[in-house]
């Protein structure tokens, strides 16, 4: 069985290699982690992905980004693939968003920035073990 993939993505470098260094630090090589400075970037692999015939498991995305805010890469992403599951990260997320997220994007979880590690790392561990509805 494939090892499940994850997808960070975050404008901000340093946040995301923070980020992917302490799923890494928690999980090991249990999963895959791949990391993105915009969502533009996030879709291209997506795509090149489901055209390997492989999909993505968990995005944990920031919600403050250029050209494509979190919320709307989230939702676009769902169209498509409606059985990945999403984080959504930010410390300057307006609730109206967040709202949109899972309304539209059926938003596993928002949590904001700065985050407490084991609660993320518990938050992935469960939202890579629970299908999306």
């Amino acid at each position: 069985m494939p090892k499940k993939i994850i997808m960070c993505v975050d404008d901000e470098q340093v946040v995301l290699t923070s980020l992917i260094g302490q799923l890494n630090n928690t999980f090991s090589n249990k999963y895959i982690y791949e990391g993105f400075t915009s969502a533009e970037e996030a879709e291209e692999f997506i795509d090149e992905l489901y055209a390997e015939g492989q999909t993505v498991d968990l995005i944990v995305c920031d919600w403050l980004m250029p050209r494509v805010t979190g919320d709307e890469f989230m939702i676009r992403v769902h169209k498509r693939f409606p059985h990945v599951q999403m984080i959504m990260l930010s410390g300057q997320a307006d609730h109206a968003s967040v709202e949109r997220a899972k309304a539209e994007a059926k938003l596993y979880k928002f949590m904001a920035k700065p985050w407490d590690k084991e609660e993320l790392m518990t938050e992935v561990e469960t939202a890579l073990n629970t299908p999306k509805v």
